[in-house]
């Protein structure tokens, strides 16, 4: 997914300056709140979509302390220490609808760093063949789907607006 708003060190696009405003103003935003942290090599392609952000081992869920943007600089602080952090990007994106930051630091210019709201992570069942019943309650319809050997039970309870949406997508 590509950040929606850019600011890049020396670029002539009018909009930088307003750009640099609106990053900042997300990043300090993120003070006592608690972020995840990834930071990853960008591929020899350049292309960031590329770029495998599964959780990984050294990966941090944090409450980022006291984020400020000083000229082009963000700080920050973890919590529990009195110590800033720092580093001066060569480039800045934020994507608004995932509310991610992504940094490009220029101490290590084949770097990205991800900082952002925790996503939600779905629990993912799996039911083939599953044993049903359905049920009409109203204007609700109700399917009760189960797989007695994973001992699941799942109800799913459909608006007549749902229903709709499903009919549409069924084949034939």
């Amino acid at each position: 997914m590509t950040p929606q708003i850019i600011w890049q060190q020396n670029s002539d696009n009018p909009e930088n300056g307003a750009n640099l405003a609106k990053i900042s103003k997300f990043w300090t935003a993120l003070n006592n709140r608690k972020v995840s942290w990834r930071q990853r090599i960008i591929p020899p392609s350049g292309n960031v979509q590329e770029i495998d952000w599964e959780w990984q081992r050294f990966d941090e869920e944090l409450k980022l302390q006291n984020p400020q943007v000083r000229g082009i600089t963000l700080y920050w602080q973890k919590p529990d220490t009195d110590q800033e952090r720092s580093t001066t990007p060569w480039k800045l994106g934020l994507d608004t609808q995932q509310l991610q930051a992504y940094i490009y630091p220029q101490s290590q210019k084949n770097l990205v760093i991800r900082v952002g709201i925790p996503e939600v992570i779905y629990q993912k069942i799996e039911i083939t063949n599953p044993q049903w019943e359905s049920d009409s309650q109203g204007e609700t319809h109700v399917i009760t789907l189960r797989d007695k050997q994973q001992q699941i039970e799942v109800k799913l309870t459909l608006s007549p607006e749902n229903i709709a949406q499903l009919k549409e997508n069924l084949p034939g």
